[in-house]
């Protein structure tokens, strides 16, 4: 059975390296025999220090082996910025600064 475990982290402001970014939503879906991932959505900073109302979504999956009732998950694969996924980043903040980076914004 699909357990989702929802955590709403509002504006929680994050400094990543010089950029601003701010953790809207983490979400995570944990299941057996189930796909198993965590998304977080982060809004930006304006140059001026504001939030912007644009987002980024960034999300990993759990590193699986097997299918069925043999499968069997364990530790999570690298995050990565849903709108080039194929970049990968070993962490949350640093795919965040990333995502702003590109938008323009931090």
């Amino acid at each position: 059975m699909l357990k989702k475990l929802l955590l709403a982290l509002c504006l929680v402001g994050v400094s990543v390296g010089g950029a601003n970014a701010y953790q809207l939503l983490s979400s995570k879906e944990l299941g057996k025999n189930d796909a198993k991932n965590q998304t977080v959505v982060v809004k930006c900073t304006t140059d001026t220090g504001k939030t912007s109302s644009q987002t980024c979504t960034l999300r990993r999956y759990a590193k699986c082996t097997g299918t069925g009732t043999n499968k069997t998950c364990n530790g999570w694969q690298a995050w990565q910025d849903l709108r080039t996924p194929n970049k990968k980043y070993s962490d949350w903040r640093s795919a965040a600064s990333a995502c702003c980076r590109a938008k323009g914004l931090r």
